[in-house]
C-alpha cells in the first residue's frame, strides 16, 4: 500500500499529465502501463508467449512494492519518449569536435531522463600546445565547466536536473586542479567528481614514494609527484565537503567481463555502475523490507519469495533492454551487445530492524553477505535460463565468462542508492542505514508533521513507550542512542546513520560488494568533529577490503553557516537600528527557546516611506508589487493586479499579512523564505517561461531584492528585474541545498552517494 508521501512524489514526478499539466494517470495505472510495456518484449522471442500473464506478474511485483525499476522506466515506459535507462557513460575525446559532440550527446541523455558519467583523462593538460591553432589547451577542469553549464540548461525529462560524474585519472598532469575544483560548494554544481586511483598509486602512497604523471597525448612521463601528498589533498577536500570521491580503477577493470570491447574509464553519477564508453545500464531494486515472513511471533527472511522476486526482476530488466528507445545509435549497439542489468536492493535497514539485528554488528554484516549472495546466485540462474531460451549476450564468446555456463547478461547486480523509488516503496534507501527514526516534514500551509518509522512506532506502542512528546524529542535529537527512557536492547537495534562508526559503514559496503558484479553506492557518514585522519583511514580501508570506490560525507560540511539565520535570535528590527521600537501586547508570538508566549503589536506605519514598484509577469497577467521602507527597514508591501483578472484578494491578503509581520519585528529574510517557492497552477501551466511561480513567490523575490539595497541606505533606487541575473537564482538555489534544506519543500535532505535526497518530496540533486 502506497503511503501518502509516496503518492505525493508519484503525482509530482512520475504520473502522466496532459498538455495543460493535469494528472491523467493514477499510480495503479502507471504500474499497469510499465508492466504492459515490459511484458510485450517476450513477443520478440516467442510469438505464442502468454504476455497477459507476464504483464500481471510484473504488475503485481511493482504494485505490491516488492520491486521497482529505475525512475526513467517508471516515467517513460509505454509513453512517447520511451527512454528507460538511468545510467550512461560517454567518451570525451581530446579534440574540440569530440568534446562538443559529448556535450550534445549528454544533453540528449539528460533530456531523456538519464545521468551521464565522463572521464576527462584523455584531455591534454592545461597549458599544453594545440598544434592545429598554435594556442594552448585550457585543460580538463575548464571543459567540465562547459558540460556543467550545458546540464544547467537542460531539465531532465521535465522532472529534474541532469546529473553527471566527472572522473580524472590520478596520473593526469592536472590532477591537483581537479581534486580542488569543488572546494567552493557553488562550483561545478551538476557534477559529482571522483579520482580514478590505481594500485600503483595506493602502494606509493602507503610507502611514501613518488609516482609518475603521464601526458595523455604522448603517453610519456612528464614529472613525478609525492603520492602521499596527493593522497592528503584528496583527503583534505573530501573532509571539507565530500568531494572528490575515489574509485579504484584497476580493481574495476579486473572485473571487466568484456575487455576486448574496451576499458572502464568512468561510472554513472552515483558511482555504482562502471560502464564502457557509449554503454548504458538498466537498474532496479528489490524491497527487502517485504521479503519476510512471520514464524513463532518473529520475523525471518522469506528466501523462497526473495528468489522468485529476483527471477521475475531479471526477466523484467532483460526485457527493458529490447524495448528501450536509446538516445544514440552507438549506445543501443553497445548496450545490446553486453545486455548489462543492475539488480540491487532497498529497505535493508528496515529488514534489520524487523529481524532485531543492529546494523553495526557482526550479525548485520553476516546478514548482508547472506542476502546478497542469494540475490547474486538467483540472478545468475535466471540469466542462464533466459540465455537458453533467447541466446547469450552477443559478446559472450569474447568475454571472460565464455568458459562457464551461458548467460543472457554480462552483469546482473548493482547496489544503487534508490532515492525516490525507495520513497515510493516506503523503504529505506539502498543499503544505507536510516537517516532518522523520527523527523519533521513539511505539509500544507507550512505546517510540520512528525513522521516516525512505522515498525519503530509499532514496537514502541507494544512496549507502552509511545508518546507524541517522545517522538518529537527523537525528531529533534535525530537519534535514540542517549534516550535512557528507551530500553538498551531497542537502542542498539534502531541505530541511525550517525550512530554508526565509519568503519562499520565501510564494512557493510564491502560485505555487499563481495556478491555484486558492478559496484556499491554507499555513503560513509562521519560526525562533524571527524578528523582528516579518520577520512584517510576509511579510504585506505576501502581499498584493502575490496571496495570499488568510496564516497564520504562529514556532517554539516556543506552547510553555509553565514546564511543559516534560523539560530540567530536577533530580530530584523534589532539588526537595523540600535533603538528598536517598543512592542505593545497585541499579537501572540511564541518564544521557541523557552516555550513561553509573549504578545507584540505592529509598530505604526510612518507618514513618509520610500520604495520601489516592480511589474512582474505572472500566469494571470501583470502583478505590480510595491515595497516600502523607512529608517527602521522594510515596513510594508502593496500589490495590484493588472486588467487580466486573477485573484487580487489573495494577493492583497498576502501583502497585508507580510506588512503586519514586518512591522512586528519578524525577520524579512524569514518572510522571503516562507514566500519563495509557493506555486500557483495558473503560473505553472503558463507556456511563456515565467520568472516566478506565483504571486507570493513574486513578493518574496522583490523583498529579497530590497534586502540587497541595504534596507534603505541608498536614496536612488537602481533599475532591476526579477532574476535578470541567472547566476543569482542558481546561487540562491544552491545555498538552500548547502544549508541541508530541500529547495522545493524546506525539509531536511540526506546525503547519499554524492547526491542529496529529500525523503519528503522526492527532490534529488547530484553534484
Amino acid at each position: 500500500m502506497l503511503t501518502q508521501n509516496a503518492i505525493k512524489v508519484l503525482e509530482k514526478r512520475y504520473l502522466a499529465r496532459d498538455e495543460s499539466g493535469n494528472l491523467i494517470e493514477t499510480p495503479d495505472e502507471m504500474f499497469r502501463r510499465v508492466a504492459k510495456h515490459a511484458a510485450c518484449a517476450d513477443m520478440i522471442y516467442d510469438k505464442t508467449s502468454n504476455v497477459e500473464a507476464l504483464q500481471d506478474e510484473f504488475y503485481r511485483m511493482m504494485a505490491q512494492l516488492e520491486f521497482m525499476p529505475n525512475s526513467p522506466t517508471l516515467m517513460n515506459a509505454g509513453r512517447p519518449l520511451g527512454q528507460l535507462s538511468a545510467c550512461f557513460v560517454l567518451p570525451v575525446p581530446d579534440s574540440m569536435e569530440g568534446i562538443f559532440d559529448a556535450v550534445k550527446n549528454a544533453a540528449l541523455i539528460h533530456k531523456s531522463g538519464g545521468g551521464t558519467g565522463f572521464s576527462f583523462s584523455r584531455l591534454r593538460s592545461k597549458g599544453s600546445t594545440v598544434k592545429s591553432t598554435g594556442g594552448v589547451a585550457s585543460g580538463p577542469v575548464s571543459f567540465m565547466k562547459v558540460f556543467n553549464a550545458a546540464t544547467e540548461a537542460v531539465k531532465q525529462g521535465g522532472t529534474r536536473r541532469g546529473a553527471n560524474m566527472g572522473i580524472l585519472s590520478i596520473d593526469h598532469p592536472d590532477i591537483r586542479e581537479f581534486i580542488t575544483c569543488k572546494e567552493d560548494n557553488a562550483d561545478i554544481t551538476n557534477f559529482n567528481i571522483s579520482v580514478a586511483i590505481t594500485d600503483d598509486f595506493m602502494k606509493a602512497a602507503e610507502s611514501g614514494s613518488d609516482y609518475e604523471l603521464i601526458d595523455p597525448k604522448t603517453k610519456k612521463v612528464i614529472r613525478q609527484e609525492s603520492a602521499s601528498e596527493i593522497f592528503d589533498i584528496i583527503v583534505d577536500n573530501a573532509w571539507n565537503n565530500g568531494e572528490p570521491g575515489i574509485i579504484f580503477i584497476d580493481r574495476i577493470n579486473r572485473d571487466n567481463v568484456t575487455p576486448e570491447m574496451g576499458v572502464f574509464e568512468s561510472t554513472n553519477p552515483c558511482g555504482e555502475q562502471p560502464l564502457l564508453p557509449y554503454e548504458s545500464c538498466n537498474l532496479g531494486s528489490i524491497n527487502l523490507s517485504v521479503m519476510i515472513k512471520e514464524s513463532d511471533g518473529k520475523y525471518e527472511i522469506d528466501y523462497d519469495k526473495l528468489t522468485l522476486t529476483v527471477h521475475t526482476a531479471v526477466h523484467f530488466l532483460d526485457n527493458i533492454i529490447d524495448i528501450n528507445k536509446y538516445p544514440l545509435p552507438e549506445i543501443e549497439e553497445n548496450s545490446k551487445a553486453n545486455r548489462k542489468i543492475g539488480l540491487g536492493v532497498m529497505g535493508f535497514a528496515d529488514l534489520l530492524f524487523m529481524l532485531g539485528i543492529p546494523y553495526n554488528s557482526e550479525e548485520g554484516i553476516s546478514m548482508a553477505r547472506k542476502v546478497m549472495k542469494t540475490i547474486q546466485s538467483a540472478s545468475k540462474d535466471k540469466s542462464h535460463e533466459l540465455a537458453k531460451l533467447r541466446g547469450p549476450f552477443p559478446n559472450f564468446g569474447n568475454s571472460t565468462l565464455k568458459d562457464g555456463r551461458i548467460l543472457r547478461n554480462a552483469t546482473t547486480t548493482t547496489i544503487a542508492p534508490t532515492g525516490t523509488i525507495s520513497i515510493i516503496c516506503g523503504a529505506s534507501s539502498g543499503i544505507e542505514p536510516l537517516f532518522a527514526l523520527s523527523y519533521e516534514r513539511n505539509v500544507m500551509d507550512n505546517a510540520r508533521l512528525i513522521e516516525v518509522h512505522p515498525f519503530f512506532t509499532t514496537l514502541m506502542i507494544e512496549k507502552d513507550l509511545y508518546s507524541e512528546q517522545l517522538m518529537h524529542e527523537i525528531a529533534t535529537k535525530g537519534s535514540i542512542s542517549n534516550l535512557e527512557i528507551i530500553p538498551e536492547e531497542i537502542r542498539q537495534i534502531f541505530v541511525t546513520a550517525h550512530d554508526i562508526s565509519p568503519e562499520y559503514h565501510l564494512r557493510m559496503q564491502a560485505a555487499f560488494q563481495g556478491y555484486t558484479d558492478n559496484a556499491v553506492s554507499k555513503t560513509v557518514n562521519f560526525p562533524k568533529d571527524a578528523t582528516r585522519e579518520d577520512v584517510a583511514k576509511v579510504f585506505t580501508m576501502a581499498y584493502k577490503t575490496g571496495c570499488k570506490g568510496v564516497t564520504i560525507y562529514r556532517d554539516q560540511s556543506r552547510q553555509t553557516q553565514v546564511l543559516n539565520i534560523k539560530h540567530d535570535k536577533t530580530t530584523s528590527a534589532e539588526k537595523i537600528t540600535d533603538n528598536p521600537p517598543t512592542l505593545k501586547p497585541d499579537i501572540k508570538v511564541t518564544d521557541q527557546t523557552s516555550n513561553t508566549a509573549t504578545t507584540v503589536t505592529p509598530r505604526q506605519r510612518p507618514d513618509v516611506t520610500m520604495g520601489i514598484t516592480e511589474k512582474v509577469k505572472i500566469g494571470c497577467g501583470n502583478l505590480y508589487i510595491t515595497v516600502n521602507y523607512d529608517e527602521n527597514g522594510i515596513c510594508e508591501v502593496f500589490t495590484n493586479l493588472g486588467r487580466a483578472g486573477g485573484c487580487p484578494s489573495q494577493s492583497e491578503a498576502t501583502s497585508r499579512l507580510v506588512s503586519m509581520a514586518l512591522r512586528s519585528g519578524i525577520d524579512v529574510e524569514v518572510m522571503v523564505e516562507q514566500l519563495k517557492g509557493i506555486r500557483c497552477h495558473s503560473t505553472l501551466r503558463h507556456k511563456e517561461g515565467l520568472k516566478v511561480l506565483s504571486c507570493p513567490d513574486a513578493i518574496g523575490k522583490v523583498l529579497e531584492r530590497m534586502i540587497k539595497l541595504k534596507n534603505g541606505e541608498k536614496t536612488v533606487m537602481p533599475k532591476f528585474k526579477i532574476h535578470d541575473d541567472p547566476t543569482q537564482e542558481k546561487a540562491e538555489h544552491q545555498n538552500k541545498i548547502n544549508n541541508s534544506n530541500c529547495p522545493d519543500c524546506g525539509s531536511t535532505v540526506s546525503h547519499e552517494s554524492g547526491c542529496l535526497v529529500c525523503r519528503n518530496c522526492g527532490f534529488s540533486k547530484c553534484g
